[in-house]
């Protein structure tokens, strides 16, 4: 009996023991920092700031057509905004049309490009037209680029254009052709292409309202000379074997001191034709009427699409880059808040009636470590119900990781807890066996007690 219930102690110790182990293994460290893991950020709706407008929760529905536009007498037109390069307005916009001596938008560019204003020209043994517009060079007549693009731009000089295609060609007006016509295709203008430097009627000279108005909008934006000549309404040419005034063709440079260009063109087969720019309110609108009917009809046309655009649409920019537009909270510490910026400034044509608003949509809480211009999120620009595009978000400052500290009166009582708890387990475990044992030896049929013999 004795021997059973010292084995059963034994065990209960060695019970004990185990227990002690098992529960030292779940006692942390007294550590001063622990890292913690870093979860993905998750795209979240946060409230649009007060800055912002915030975006309806009703479904999305067709934003409304933009404002009619006007009655047109034409063959082709097209509308633009020069610095976007939004289309406002296309009506065949794309037919490959014969457009006359809007084809020395593309001479001038080649020039523009290829000599300095200052260089001088000899005109070549070439013979016009007596009906064709031009300034009477003659052969050996000497004409600086400065004078030759005024003529050829102003009065529409056919004999100005062929003085720089064959000198500017090196001798050959079909290599002038062939840079044009490179030209061009870098320009992604996939519906022109040319054959004469001056707008002639000639097969194969052509090109369509979109790309002449896409051309005009290049050569307003990088030829600084360009731009200041087209607006001029008379100029005086100083270079050549006499001074000669000239007057620009296009009357409504003239008549309405908001309208600064660009060509005017007109033959038998293109009909009248006008590139006209104007700016108002900080907006500039370049316009291309094809085919009408008369100078008058032409210049009426240009100028009321020009006057509808400015009257319905506005230039805005809705969104500014570095704009704080979010304010998340940061994981592990409730006081602070990270700050989500725009990515970049965005700039639009919007329809006057349009309502603009900005809809956020960026992560509730951010969790470290996260670097400087991490993208955590995006804003969305919308015209009414529909989206116009997206702008990233991006964190203004690095985020660091946040470390949990564990103190060591924690990791004391923590261990204190679970070495009671231990000790308890042990005495209970010991006690059972102990009684097991006992109560076995009581049913075997021997006595608790004997008494002395």
């Amino acid at each position: 009996m004795t021997q059973r219930l010292a084995a059963a102690a034994v065990r209960g110790v060695v019970a004990l023991a185990a227990c002690v182990v098992a529960c030292a293994a779940l006692v942390p460290a007294p550590a001063a920092h622990a890292a913690t893991t870093t979860p993905p950020v998750r795209a979240a709706t946060s409230p649009t700031p007060a800055s912002a407008a915030p975006a309806s929760a009703t479904p999305a529905r067709a934003a409304p057509a933009n404002p009619a536009p006007p009655a047109l007498s034409v063959r082709a037109a097209a509308l633009i905004d020069e610095g976007t390069g939004q289309q406002l307005y296309g009506r065949n916009a794309n037919a490959e049309l014969p457009i006359a001596s809007t084809t020395k938008l593309m001479t001038a560019l080649i020039a523009l490009r290829h000599v300095p204003l200052s260089r001088v020209f000899a005109y070549p043994v070439y013979y016009l037209s007596s009906v064709d517009s031009q300034i009477g060079l003659v052969p050996g007549e000497r004409m600086n680029v400065h004078d030759l693009l005024i003529a050829m731009l102003l009065p529409s000089a056919d004999d100005a254009a062929y003085d720089l295609a064959f000198n500017v060609g090196h001798g050959s007006v079909s290599r002038f052709l062939g840079m044009m016509n490179a030209a061009a295709q870098g320009l992604h203008l996939s519906h022109t292409h040319y054959t004469t430097p001056s707008g002639l009627d000639t097969p194969g000279n052509y090109s369509s309202a979109g790309d002449l108005v896409r051309l005009a909008s290049y050569l307003l934006q990088h030829e600084p000379y360009f731009k200041s000549v087209v607006r001029q309404s008379h100029a005086v040419l100083r270079t050549g074997n006499r001074a000669r005034s000239v007057t620009n063709l296009n009357d409504l440079v003239a008549r309405f001191p908001w309208v600064n260009g660009v060509k005017t063109g007109h033959t038998l087969e293109a009909g009248y034709v006008l590139v006209a720019s104007g700016t108002q309110h900080g907006m500039t609108l370049i316009d291309a009427v094809l085919g009408t009917s008369s100078e008058s009809a032409r210049d009426a046309n240009a100028l009321s699409l020009l006057n509808w655009g400015f009257a319905n649409f506005g230039l805005r920019t809705p969104l500014h880059a570095g704009r704080v537009l979010a304010r998340p909270a940061i994981t592990g510490n409730p006081q602070a808040h990270a700050r989500l910026i725009a990515a970049s400034t965005y700039t639009h044509v919007f329809p006057r009636s349009a309502k603009v608003r900005l809809r956020v949509s960026a992560p509730a809480t951010l969790t470290g470590p996260l670097p400087a211009n991490a993208v955590v999120g995006s804003v969305a620009v919308l015209e009414n119900h529909r989206v116009v595009t997206r702008v990233p978000l991006l964190l203004a400052a690095a985020l660091p990781q946040i470390r949990k500290k564990h103190s060591a009166v924690s990791a004391l009582v923590i261990s204190v807890t679970l070495s009671g708890l231990v000790v308890a387990a042990g005495a209970v475990i010991g006690l059972t066996m102990f009684w097991r044992e006992w109560t076995r030896g009581t049913r075997g049929g021997r006595p608790r007690s004997r008494k002395p013999q």
